[in-house]
């Protein structure tokens, strides 16, 4: 097993990344990273993010801190883990993983800048004015997220025609979850094809869940992009592996570990963008006069040594769609 970035704190919150030490250093500047994600996803993800630090002038140890807080896929957790960040005095917020994230630090502070990654649209949810002009404390990273399950089942479709019965992971303490799930059961009834939706938010659920697909004889699985599920993927690639059956997943991370394939947006890029922003407004520029960065790339990535495994054959379209064949 790799190691592990994550520390647990008292009152089951989590602290992630090795170099996060709570000695604090004078004349540093703070930067508070909340995000309900956790395990080596999270990890993965926070070094994409220290990487647009160092781009842009500011280590970690050096010249900034960073006060980590990690809901561990717990989401009323946020509000207090927020309201912690305030009183540590940091000098920007950087939220990850969704509306529900920046909202809670929005609800903690109007005075601290706050820097958000959310798949949702920010003006509609209530976080900015206006996408050119924030307006607030707000502003950060809009990335295509939401509601791209639909479009997985239908890559997922392509690979499987004959499966017409599809297993789908989905996390129900995720505010998004329902309303995507609609979505992707509406994409399903246009393709013909049946969900066996398992609710996935423990460990223990991901086993039980597999073993409800099996039994039911599934052809694939959809997992659905969450802080939770994401922190899973050891776990669920080795299961999928383990039954070869064929899965699509939300993010790169999945494919590059082991897994078929995954259809979504570039979540690197998103938190290296996220952490330029903080280093702007960490050199002196306001959060309500950066516009919304607006990040609408989809990548489909597959592994075709997994598919090798599985006796599978990528379809030529399919395979000539590819951004990143990993081989």
């Amino acid at each position: 097993m790799r190691r592990r970035e994550f520390l647990t704190l008292a009152g089951g919150a989590t602290a992630f990344g090795v170099l996060a030490a709570r000695a604090q250093q004078s004349g540093l500047r703070k930067i508070g990273y909340l995000t309900p994600e956790s395990g080596e996803t999270g990890a993965a993800l926070l070094g994409a993010f220290k990487r647009g630090l160092n781009q842009s002038g500011y280590t970690e140890g050096q010249n900034v801190s960073i006060e980590y807080r990690s809901a561990d896929g717990r989401f009323d957790q946020l509000p207090a883990l927020a309201g912690g960040l305030v009183r540590e005095n940091v000098d920007v917020i950087v939220t990850i993983a969704g509306t529900i994230t920046a909202l809670a630090a929005k609800g903690a502070t109007s005075r601290i800048p706050i820097v958000f990654v959310t798949g949702d649209d920010p003006v509609k949810a209530g976080l900015v004015a206006s996408l050119n002009r924030p307006g607030g404390n707000l502003t950060g990273v809009n990335v295509i997220a939401g509601s791209l399950d639909a479009k997985r089942l239908e890559v997922l479709h392509q690979m499987i025609p004959s499966a017409t019965l599809i297993g789908v992971f989905h996390n129900p303490n995720n505010p998004n979850a329902e309303p995507e799930l609609k979505v992707t059961q509406a994409g399903a009834q246009k393709l013909g094809v049946q969900l066996l939706v398992k609710d996935a938010s423990t460990p223990g659920d991901v086993e039980d869940g597999f073993s409800d697909v099996l039994k039911h004889n599934a052809g694939g699985l959809l997992v659905s992009p969450d802080p939770f599920l994401n922190s899973r993927v050891d776990q669920l690639v080795s299961l999928t592996a383990k039954h070869h059956l064929p899965a699509i997943y939300g993010y790169r991370e999945f494919t590059a570990a082991g897994g078929l394939m995954s259809y979504g947006t570039n979540a690197l890029e998103a938190r290296r963008q996220a952490a330029i922003y903080a280093a702007r407004i960490l050199n002196g520029e306001k959060p309500a006069e950066l516009p919304v960065i607006q990040s609408t790339k989809v990548e489909l990535v597959i592994n075709l040594k997994t598919a090798k495994t599985l006796g599978i054959t990528f379809p030529l379209p399919l395979l000539g769609r590819a951004d990143e064949v990993i081989e």
